[in-house]
């Protein structure tokens, strides 16, 4: 039969009061031969196995007096808990997973970049997924990630809303990054694109560009739809909508096509996009901004090295790692995962925009 909490309580009150004659009381002595083991700190501290486990995994249930005590064995015998036995203890993996849909975007490397860097000092592990743009594979390994993890983060996910809330309960706890989704409960990290294609257009139109082509990112992407949106809302706008992808390859192809349209200025999707198409357009001697205008969207790295450097906007593509390790730390701990934050963009103009051409 189990011992009740207060059955503890009282061990640990008998095991506190009992002399301490002879045990390890901190001072380096000799050692046992081989690792110390749990056996050792707690016949060294004239405890139960018990009593050091709970104190190792800190419990706070653990009378101070006692607790000090098996701290002391342990740091006398250089006592290293294993780490598979206190993810055991705990009920935990000590992993989390990142979710994303294209992990040689740079973007979401920077992501997983803020959220390793940030879950390591936790003690914590990474699982990285990729799902390769494919809405129904990443919902087929979003939920394999989340079995051997404590908590997931998905990173833009591709899944309609209405799959994501149907799953949340399978997937949580969970972090939503560049995602909003209404009535989900989980916390969520989002851009806010209109802001950001806001600033984009004024920026354009300030030039005096009117003819504007948009290179449209993945049909599945809830940020992509946000960006267009807010492009066709704008009625003094003689908007071109050519579908492209989300690389730089994508953008490579899509030149020849922005020349066709006329447009005198041409959005990419994100930066790798715009990327593309300024070198296609530059193959094409297309002058840039001379006769096409160029604009990318998130700021990556190399944005400002392109030839010329991108006219974009910025995003804290590393913060959203840290913040979303944050949420997550605190949804696996029992506690809120704090109030969603919608990010505001801020434009960076460079040498790939300019007047539009007479």
């Amino acid at each position: 039969m189990r011992a009740s909490p207060e059955d503890r309580d009282g061990d640990d009150e008998r095991e506190a009061a009992a002399p301490t004659a002879g045990r390890v009381t901190g001072r380096r002595g000799p050692r046992p031969a081989g690792p110390a083991t749990i056996s050792s700190v707690a016949a060294a501290a004239g405890v139960s196995r018990a009593t050091v486990s709970r104190v190792m995994n800190g419990s706070p249930s653990v009378h101070p007096e006692l607790a000090a005590r098996v701290r002391a064995a342990a740091e006398a015998l250089d006592y290293e808990p294993s780490a598979a036995a206190r993810r055991l203890a705990l009920g935990r993996t000590g992993t989390v997973a990142l979710v994303v849909p294209d992990l040689s975007n740079p973007l979401f490397q920077n992501v997983l970049r803020g959220l390793s860097q940030a879950a390591g000092k936790a003690g914590c592990q990474l699982l990285v997924v990729e799902s390769d743009e494919d809405p129904e594979e990443e919902v087929v390994l979003a939920l394999e990630a989340r079995r051997n993890a404590d908590g997931i983060v998905l990173a833009s996910p591709r899944a309609p809303d209405a799959r994501l809330r149907e799953l949340s309960e399978r997937l949580a706890p969970f972090v939503l990054v560049y995602r909003e989704v209404a009535g989900l409960g989980a916390p969520s990290l989002s851009i806010d694109n209109r802001a950001g294609i806001g600033e984009i257009v004024a920026h354009l139109t300030a030039l005096g560009h009117r003819r504007v082509a948009y290179l449209a990112g993945p049909p599945a992407s809830a940020g992509n739809a946000e960006r267009l949106a807010a492009l066709r809302a704008d009625r003094g706008l003689e908007l071109t909508v050519l579908p492209c992808g989300s690389m730089f390859d994508h953008g490579h192809a899509a030149a020849g096509a922005v020349v066709a349209c006329g447009a005198s200025a041409v959005v990419g999707f994100n930066d790798m996009v715009a990327s593309g198409v300024l070198t296609g357009l530059r193959e094409l001697d297309v002058r840039v901004p001379g006769e096409v205008s160029v604009v990318g969207f998130d700021d990556i790295a190399f944005a400002r090295y392109t030839s010329p450097p991108l006219t974009t906007v910025a995003i804290p593509a590393n913060e959203l790692g840290r913040q979303a390790w944050e949420r997550l730390w605190a949804l696996m701990n029992g506690e809120s995962g704090g109030y969603n934050v919608r990010y505001q963009p801020r434009l960076l103009v460079r040498d790939s925009t300019g007047p539009a051409p007479s």
